[in-house]
């Protein structure tokens, strides 16, 4: 039967259509292509790549009915009609090999996709085994692995890299065939994608087979890089051969995603952050109650435990009916909660973005979206949990947390009815990520230098390398570069007969225990004193706490007894005031696309009356906005200021998102500070700035296009703020992931204060002894261009300096100034102080 064959007897046999793109792909596959599938969440993208890659395997296989044929037994070789086998004697089971690596972003989508693509193995009856390699199967399951692949493995960029550490893993992969990389976007742009990027570099030249390479993904705007970034470079190749090769395959369907504000009866002309969300539960409630199976989704893990437990309180009819799902719960508890999703046992689960991504839970038909999620394709990858079916209706129920949220889920939906989504930014030149893989290859099969060099150079990560950096490379991983040269234990390889391999074993079991790039705070295990583990938090959040003292996690309110060995012990309480356990990571940084968005919302309803649900209702708010000050056009910066017992209020409003407006507004005051010399404090949201001057400064144009000047920005910028101060703290993720700094073995982490303590001593040992050293400049790199948004920044300043810069003095401060002020008070006060505080300054304010 031929290929194409196969794939229509698949598509029959699932009674579905097959459309265009899943037949396009198909072909491109057979043909020998790598390339990009871009389509819709729900369209069938998962099995648009997975079966031509069985249908070709079923017709490379040879049939098992020919005349003659061989048969390996248990005791001879013995030749034999048709299926004339001696009674004693059964064959030997079929000796699998790697032929398809499946790369996964996340844990939580491993065991789904497995249990599909095994699903469609059998279905086709190819004898083909599907299985996982994650953090979360056993040792002994790993172990096997390695004695006997099987033929497709799903696996994530880390439990890849560590199989690279392995004595013979060039057998491992030397049938492989296909390397499939789900959900790319979320990939791309991170040092997670950088380590794909390297380990397919390297595959694609172990391989016995011409090797295929392809990557999906529903939502990224920049679909050439993407695939240019996946693929890398072949410099061997002419450039005419290098474009026959690859594609991307694209689909024409439209998602239908259905949006729904819901909204309060009125809103506070005068709002702030946090002051709609709770009035919404009851509205919740009746969505999850009229709905077969919804997920909440929030934007961080301790909203979610908070609004898990706001809307159980508000239920209790919802008790064993509701669960929680992110990333700091035990692997038992999602589990759990994912197997019930499937069941439909679950009337909703409250998560973050640990169900974010294409997990196929079919009994979800509603998505609710809690706060917004400050970035368009985050938007529609969360709406596509619900309707995962092709044809089916996306449904998402979007519930504001502020008023201004209205503008951007108008925005959300604009940019739905375009079809656009934000790009993702490659990382380049990460040099930690680059020392890591090399210790990698020198404890498996060890490397040749010049060999791995053109390989590492034909990915985008580093095709700007050169000699002189790779030789410094070279020297880091042998000797530990100039600066410690004399310590043995930065020496942890050496060239032996040609090749570089790990000098010891010690060091070999260090490195395995740490490969990954992403580093946080040292976490705590949550565990009850009879047994039994919840999930983890941080260790700054349990540090805080004394015994007795109780705090809410994993949907229960539970009493901290004591610490012991990173383990914090804890049980159950009938307790409810607690606190909530809180987590690194914050708000998520509003996109520069949502941030364009948003000042053409913005420009529309200053010129006319946008007749929508969101608008009708802000109408209030927009009408006194303008009545105190103005609405910007997109060719406009609006700068208001204002007077209060506090001091000099300067509000200026870019719309570019609060980490631009943190950094602008540090470089703000600094220049300020030039001109007049006053004590300046800032506050920021994503809509704009506050400085807070303890005396009156005439403000005028020149002043403000002085601040937004682009001359000196960059030395202005880390003058502006503890530069050094910042690039140290960079530094501790980036002596972590290098090998350079060891965060402990299992059971015996290192506490943060100790780590940061070792990073922030090698730091200051190389910017005194080796000023040049490669890690120290990634680490300055990282916080222009990472944390500072440099590129960012510099284009908002080319477009704020070609804008009209109107100022307004205002007596009482406008809808836009008020919920900044809000903001700079959270940090000063409790909850109840700033609720007392935020009625006196709403009545001082409020419109007469």
């Amino acid at each position: 039967m031929l290929r194409d064959e196969i794939v229509q007897q698949w598509f029959l046999k699932k009674k579905w259509k097959a459309y265009p793109f899943q037949l396009a792909l198909a072909q491109a596959y057979f043909e020998g292509y790598s390339g990009l599938l871009n389509a819709p969440t729900g369209s069938g993208k998962t099995y648009a790549m997975w079966i031509p890659i069985i249908a070709d395997a079923i017709q490379n296989t040879k049939p098992e009915t020919q005349s003659l044929k061989k048969i390996e037994t248990k005791k001879t070789l013995i030749t034999t009609n048709d299926s004339q086998l001696t009674k004693h004697d059964s064959p030997l089971t079929t000796h699998h090999s790697l032929k398809v690596l499946w790369i996964t972003p996340l844990r939580a989508l491993a065991k789904d996709i497995k249990n599909a693509l095994q699903e469609a193995c059998d279905m086709m009856q190819l004898k083909w085994t599907v299985e996982l390699r994650t953090g979360d199967i056993s040792a002994a399951q790993k172990q096997r692995q390695k004695k006997e692949m099987p033929d497709c493995l799903i696996i994530t960029p880390e439990s890849l890299h560590v199989l690279l550490c392995g004595r013979n893993y060039s057998e491992l992969f030397q049938n492989l065939e296909c390397i499939v990389v789900d959900e790319w976007h979320e990939l791309l742009g991170s040092k997670r994608g950088v380590q794909v990027e390297l380990a397919i570099s390297h595959l694609k030249n172990i391989t016995h087979h011409p090797l295929r390479i392809w990557g999906i993904s529903a939502t990224i705007g920049n679909l050439v890089e993407a695939l240019e970034v996946l693929v890398g470079n072949e410099p061997d190749l002419p450039q005419d051969d290098k474009e026959k090769k690859i594609t991307i395959v694209r689909s024409e369907t439209k998602k239908e995603i259905q949006v729904n504000t819901v909204l309060p009866e009125t809103i506070d002309v005068l709002p702030w952050a946090g002051h709609i969300g709770l009035k919404l539960l009851p509205q919740i409630a009746d969505i999850i109650n009229r709905s077969t199976t919804t997920l909440v989704f929030t934007n961080t893990r301790a909203m979610a435990e908070i609004w898990y437990h706001h809307i159980l309180n508000y239920n209790e009819d919802l008790a064993g009916l509701i669960a929680m799902h992110h990333g700091s719960l035990s692997a038992e508890v999602r589990d759990w909660v994912e197997e019930n999703l499937h069941a439909g046992n679950l009337k909703a689960v409250i998560c973050t973005s640990s169900l974010d991504l294409g997990v196929d839970f079919r009994p979800v038909d509603t998505v609710i979206q809690i706060g917004s999620p400050k970035g368009v394709a985050r938007f529609t990858q969360r709406a596509g949990r619900s309707g995962h079916q092709p044809g089916a209706i996306s449904k998402i129920y979007f519930i504001p947390t502020h008023a201004l949220e209205l503008v951007e889920i108008s925005a959300i939906k604009e940019a739905i009815k375009k079809g656009i989504v934000e790009k993702r930014e490659p990382q380049i030149m990460c040099f930690d990520v680059l020392l890591q893989y090399l210790v990698s290859l020198s404890i498996g099969e060890g490397f040749i230098s010049e060999k791995i060099y053109k390989e590492i150079k034909s990915t985008h990560a580093y095709y700007l390398m050169n000699e002189d950096e790779w030789n410094w490379i070279l020297q880091f991983i042998t000797e530990g570069g100039s600066a410690f040269s004399a310590y043995d234990e930065f020496s942890k390889v050496a060239k032996v007969d040609g090749k570089y391999r790990i000098m010891n074993n010690k060091a070999a079991t260090k490195h395995r225990l740490q490969i990954g790039t992403i580093v946080s705070d040292p976490v705590v295990r949550i565990a009850y004193l009879r047994g039994g583990s919840l999930g983890t938090v941080e260790e700054y959040f349990i540090a805080s706490l004394k015994p007795g003292d109780v705090f809410w996690f994993a949907g229960m309110c539970l009493e901290f007894i004591m610490l012991k060995d990173m383990t914090a012990y804890v049980k159950k309480t009938k307790e409810q005031r607690a606190a909530t356990a809180s987590y690194m990571g914050g708000r998520m940084p509003l996109s520069s696309y949502m941030a364009e968005l948003m000042r053409i919302q913005l420009e529309r309803v200053s010129k006319e009356k946008i007749d929508t649900e969101e608008y009708n209702l802000l109408d209030p708010l927009l009408t006194l906005q303008k009545q105190r000050s103005i609405i910007p056009t997109t060719k406009q910066l609006l700068v208001e200021t204002s007077e209060s017992k506090d001091g000099f209020h300067i509000f200026i409003y870019p719309f570019e998102g609060r980490v631009v407006h943190e950094v602008m507004s540090g470089l703000a005051a600094y220049r300020l500070s030039k001109i007049k010399p006053v004590s300046i404090s800032t506050a920021m949201n994503d809509y704009g700035f506050e400085l807070l001057c303890n005396e009156k400064i005439d403000i005028n144009e020149d002043m403000i296009r002085n601040i937004f000047d682009t001359n000196e920005m960059e030395s202005d910028l880390f003058n502006s703020v503890n530069a050094t101060e910042m690039a140290r703290r960079k530094f501790r993720d980036i002596s972590i992931i290098s090998g350079m700094v060891f965060t402990g073995y299992p059971g015996e982490l290192k506490r943060s204060r100790h780590l940061q303590s070792s990073s922030q001593l090698l730091f200051d040992v190389l910017k005194e002894y080796e000023p040049k050293n490669l890690l120290l400049k990634q680490a300055y790199d990282e916080i222009l261009h990472g944390q500072m948004e440099n590129a960012r920044m510099r284009t908002a300043f080319l477009r704020i300096l070609k804008s009209e810069i109107v100022i307004r003095q205002t007596e009482r401060f406008s809808p836009f100034a008020f919920p900044i002020v809000v903001d700079s008070l959270r940090d000063k006060l409790t909850s109840e102080q700033l609720s007392d505080r935020v009625k006196k300054m709403i009545a001082e304010n409020n419109p007469a």
